[in-house]
């Protein structure tokens, strides 16, 4: 086969490791977006297995990374158990993504019955204070982005140094926020709609027959969230929402698992076809190949080796499953 196909097939391997570290760097962006909308929304969940899959998605991305360091250090130095371990580590991966897959699966369908398990209690322990974690949990699902990044209020008497810095803190952290997770404020009322909290304890107590502010468009200025302007108010529920995109974020779990499992079953089907000839060149040394091109990775190559034909071996599996005839004795 000669010099050209072992530099060759050690080119596509690295590169094959330099795509591991992307596909690692994806899937633990995705497994964070994962815990982050959890964050958000933990008030409405009970069931904390619900995190397994991201847990899982995020351990194969740092496995990636540190296989795709292994595989490069391998390849380089052509280090016949690097390469064994490299290889038995990507079946391990992929066996893992498709557990990903299953467990997604299971959860993505626990996502209705857990929101409609808590969502109730939620809204019945709404006090309306920044203070109280299921009120914030549901302002926030509710708010309107422009609540987030309001201008801050002018400046007041003798603290004003302190007042300007620490509403500054606040509202560059609120932004930082909305930019990572603007979808996740589903810009709703209520759990079914507005007048859900008509049953609430808050709205019993504040007699002000209003609804929380978080419950007002973004485009309404002045609202104050009471029911004698409905139309100033969101008039989608939160659960349906909520529902709707947590399942899709657990979908995009879901996808991610299969297309990298997908890419991968390639992969290995590259890296084990790259490996079979690097092998062939350094330890069959008797083995002759028949002077017709192989299609390999988009190139036509020659392979051809000079000696004695190998019964042993009378084909060597090549790229996209073809057989390559090896021919007989050297005249």
């Amino acid at each position: 086969m000669g010099q050209c196909g072992v530099i060759s097939s050690k080119t596509v391997l690295i590169f094959l490791n330099l795509i591991f570290w992307a596909t690692a760097g994806i899937l633990c962006y995705i497994g964070a977006y994962v815990f982050i909308t959890y964050d958000d929304y933990d008030h409405f969940f009970e069931d904390i297995y619900t995190l397994i899959p991201s847990v899982v998605i995020i351990a194969v991305g740092t496995l990636l990374f540190v296989i795709g360091f292994i595989g490069c250090c391998a390849t380089i130095r052509e280090s016949h158990c690097g390469l064994a371990a490299f290889s038995a580590v990507l079946l391990l991966v992929f066996a893992t993504e498709v557990v990903v897959v299953v467990l997604g699966y299971i959860y993505r369908a626990k996502v209705e019955a857990e929101v409609n398990h808590s969502i109730q209690k939620v809204y019945n322990e709404y006090n309306g204070t920044s203070s109280d974690a299921p009120s914030r949990a549901v302002d926030y699902v509710q708010r309107q982005v422009r609540a987030l990044i309001a201008p801050p209020p002018p400046p007041t008497h003798t603290h004003t140094h302190t007042h300007t810095h620490i509403h500054t803190h606040t509202n560059v952290r609120q932004q930082g926020l909305t930019l990572f997770s603007r979808s996740l404020q589903l810009h709703c009322c209520g759990i079914h709609n507005y007048s859900d909290w008509m049953h609430t304890p808050w709205f019993t107590e504040s007699r002000n027959h209003s609804v929380p502010v978080s419950c007002c468009k973004s485009t309404i200025s002045n609202c104050s969230g009471t029911l004698a302007r409905p139309g100033d108010l969101y008039p989608e529920g939160c659960e349906a929402l909520m529902v709707k995109t947590l399942k899709d974020i657990m979908l995009y779990v879901i996808l991610a698992a299969l297309t990298f499992a997908a890419v991968q079953v390639k992969t290995l089907h590259t890296f084990f076809t790259c490996i079979l000839l690097y092998v062939a060149e350094h330890m069959f040394k008797t083995i002759r190949f028949c002077p017709e091109s192989v299609y390999y990775l988009g190139c036509s190559l020659k392979l051809k080796l000079d000696g004695m034909y190998s019964a042993s071996l009378p084909f060597l599996q090549a790229d996209a499953g073809v057989a390559v005839r090896m021919c007989g004795p050297v005249p």
